[in-house]
């Protein structure tokens, strides 16, 4: 250590590369090198012992401390092998935001043991599925007050297509999403929506594009959808042009019909070539509706042209979370508006034309209307004759409407939604078994304690018979869940299970009980409350010979 005090000139030549030497020779290097010590700074006696006294107050033994007790030895470690010493005493207690809460972390640092909360059901499986129930739950516990509504709709689907729409915050990218989710949204439109007209149209280099015309034909959109599918976004969405050319679209709308627009919104910006405020005015003077579903965030200019288009109804512009959220809040989209102005509630007759399928005569062809290509089989209009290949559609010739009578059914279900299922508590759970619908056996009910002295073996361990139906993880805490498994219409009071109660109403929006035994329940019920067990009719019915 004699060689720090003595000018660095008159040091050997060897002892150059040394650490502390390349120190002093560089005082503030730009990287220290690994494993080495501060020297001693002697000249200064009072900055070290006040530099010491910080690291003391910390908890920390200082470089010169260390150097100190070496005896002369070079001890080869860094600044990050220094200890904090834990102290009950000390004076680690004195520094520090943690003296009195101890050491506090993070919350990455935390550990949630989630799967020792996990339970085991009576069949060995493990009871996961409560969350999974929740969200499904939570899908179909909506408002079903019969509202007056118009199931005969002209919807206009306006896609992103400019280079927002490159973003990766949804894999692979926002485009193949959106595209992707706009084919399911075709599919779902025209099954709740079998009488309707759609037609969709592209934004991207500041003009709007047209992918495919109005039709009720979603065999003609999905393909439209794929043959762009494979194009590149690019250039600036413009809100203005596609907006003008939805309000030329639905021009020829009938009065009867609604007049809706759907933009899936990717940007932050809209290049317009006007005042988009005055083509507003003018949709809510053609009574267009318009509804956003936005990828990136609240732009102000859409916030105002849903709320003045849906008479102050704010709630038609939305901004998804995630990809999930937004295939649910474009599938919104599939449910009717309701009907407010009370001119359009007044009620009109419709001419519709109901064609029954008819086969060409031996092995010959006919040429269709609609899209000119040879087919056998075929519909005819009932006024004109006009064979057209696919239903439901608009006369090429007489532009009457042809539909089935299915078509007109599944349209029902709108005005008069199926009420929501209630759940079943364990002590309604025992009248019923199994699913009602699909025959899946429920969990038994939670059988009562018994006595203390009984129901416990020779070492004292309580026991029971039976399988013990599995408790769901915090299914008191998850809105909707059932506890028991069970959900019960509240008109037929049939036990369904959870698969079956979204079955019924996002598909076939009946109740199977109702439509099934609904007559039979009640005559049962009558027969037992007067006391007599003969089979009776109520003259409506339909008896059938044995």
């Amino acid at each position: 250590l004699i060689a720090l005090w003595r000018p660095l000139s008159l040091l050997p030549t060897h002892l150059s590369d040394h650490p502390l030497i390349s120190y002093a020779n560089n005082p503030r290097p730009a990287r220290r090198p690994a494993g080495y010590l501060r020297p001693l700074n002697l000249r200064n006696r009072a900055t070290e012992t006040r530099r010491t006294k910080q690291y003391e107050d910390r908890g920390l033994r200082s470089t010169s401390s260390i150097m100190a007790d070496s005896d002369g030895e070079y001890h080869d470690m860094s600044d990050d092998d220094l200890q904090v010493t834990n102290g009950r005493g000390g004076d680690a207690r004195k520094g520090g935001k943690k003296g009195k809460g101890g050491n506090s972390k993070a919350r990455w640092e935390e550990v949630k043991r989630s799967w020792e909360q996990v339970t085991e059901g009576a069949d060995g499986s493990l009871a996961v599925g409560a969350s999974l129930e929740a969200e499904k739950r939570r899908r179909l516990l909506r408002d079903t007050t019969p509202l007056q509504r118009g199931i005969i709709r002209h919807l206009v689907l306006v896609l992103d297509m400019s280079f927002a729409m490159t973003e990766k915050d949804m894999l692979p990218n926002r485009y193949r999403v959106a595209w992707a989710y706009a084919a399911d949204f075709v599919k779902e439109y025209f099954e709740q929506n079998p009488i309707s007209q759609l037609g969709i149209v592209g934004m991207r280099d500041g003009v709007a594009l047209r992918i495919s015309e109005m039709s009720g034909n979603p065999t003609d959109h999905l393909e439209k959808l794929k043959e762009f599918e494979g194009q590149d976004p690019s250039g600036n969405p413009s809100l203005q042009n596609a907006l003008e050319m939805c309000r030329g679209a639905l021009f020829h709308a009938p009065s009867h019909g609604t007049r809706e627009v759907l933009i899936v919104f990717g940007a932050l910006l809209s290049s317009d070539p006007g005042d988009i405020h005055t083509t507003i005015d003018s949709l809510i003077s053609d009574k267009i509706r318009v509804t956003i579903v936005g990828l990136a965030a609240q732009v102000a200019i859409c916030g105002e042209l849903c709320t003045r288009t849906n008479a102050g109804d704010d709630t038609q512009y939305s901004v998804c979370m995630n990809d999930a959220h937004f295939r649910d809040l474009l599938l919104a989209a599939t449910t009717p508006p309701v009907t407010r102005t009370a001119a359009q509630s007044t009620a009109s007759l419709l001419m519709m034309g109901f064609p029954s399928r008819t086969l060409a005569q031996g092995e010959t062809t006919a040429v269709c209307a609609c899209h000119k290509k040879p087919a056998r089989e075929g519909y005819l209009c009932t006024r004109c004759a006009t064979r057209v290949c696919r239903l439901p559609i608009e006369c090429p010739a007489c532009s009457l409407t042809l539909i089935l009578s299915t078509h007109l059914a599944r349209s029902y279900h709108h005005l008069f939604p199926l009420r929501n299922w209630i759940e079943v508590t364990w002590a309604a759970a025992a009248k019923s078994k199994a699913c009602y619908s699909c025959l899946t056996n429920f969990p038994e009910p939670p059988k009562a304690s018994k006595k203390k002295d009984k129901g416990k073996d020779q070492d004292g361990v309580a026991t029971t018979t039976g399988p013990v139906a599995p408790t769901p993880v915090k299914a008191a805490e998850l809105k909707g869940v059932s506890e028991s498994g069970r959900y019960a219409c509240t008109v037929c009071d049939n036990h369904f299970c959870i698969d079956c109660d979204v079955y019924a109403h996002e598909v076939i929006h009946n109740c199977p009980g109702c439509q099934s035994d609904t007559r039979g329940a009640a005559m049962e019920v009558i027969n037992e409350t007067n006391g007599t067990h003969e089979h009776q009719t109520n003259g409506t019915a339909m008896v059938v010979d044995s």
